[in-house]
């Protein structure tokens, strides 16, 4: 396993999620449910479906740079002040797998850019159907569900 689940909501999660002025216990579970589904916290930050936590294409990242963050450049500074200067330019797409928070904030972003109901932050079926929706469209809820029990610890949710 990857990054301890209340380390990463403490110091990763919720912070970025406070920068952003987004924050509530539903979208923090929901990003941390999404980092135990796709890349169990951490255990592997990339592979062949994407970069990072939240597994995030190349593709889907320019994608949403170029569909959702170009039309609001306030929010895009804000996005792109999370980025290493330097790095961020030679390699945008490294961001998402070496910088926790910007990654963090893209997934929030393509959450964000769907626009969904969020369920309450201990509805785990309800966390399931938007990833399944946004993440992982082929994704079994099951598959989610088993991620949040093996990696998050249900003391969790009463710290948040």
């Amino acid at each position: 396993m990857g990054i301890a689940a209340s380390e990463l909501s403490q110091h990763v999660i919720r912070p970025t999620l406070l920068y952003l002025n987004r924050h509530c216990a539903s979208a923090e579970a929901l990003l941390l449910g999404i980092a135990a589904s796709q890349s169990r916290l951490g255990d592997a930050l990339h592979d062949r479906r994407g970069h990072g936590l939240y597994r995030i294409s190349e593709p889907r990242h320019q994608s949403l740079w170029d569909r959702f963050l170009a039309r609001d450049p306030e929010l895009a500074s804000l996005i792109r002040g999370l980025a290493s200067q330097h790095a961020f330019l030679a390699g945008p797409h490294l961001e998402l797998t070496v910088n926790l928070r910007y990654a963090t904030a893209i997934a929030w972003m393509l959450i964000e850019e769907q626009s969904p109901q969020l369920p309450a932050a201990d509805d785990v079926l309800g966390l399931a159907r938007i990833w399944r929706q946004i993440f992982q469209p082929q994704g079994r809820l099951r598959d989610f569900t088993q991620a949040w029990h093996i990696c998050i610890d249900p003391e969790h949710l009463q710290a948040c």
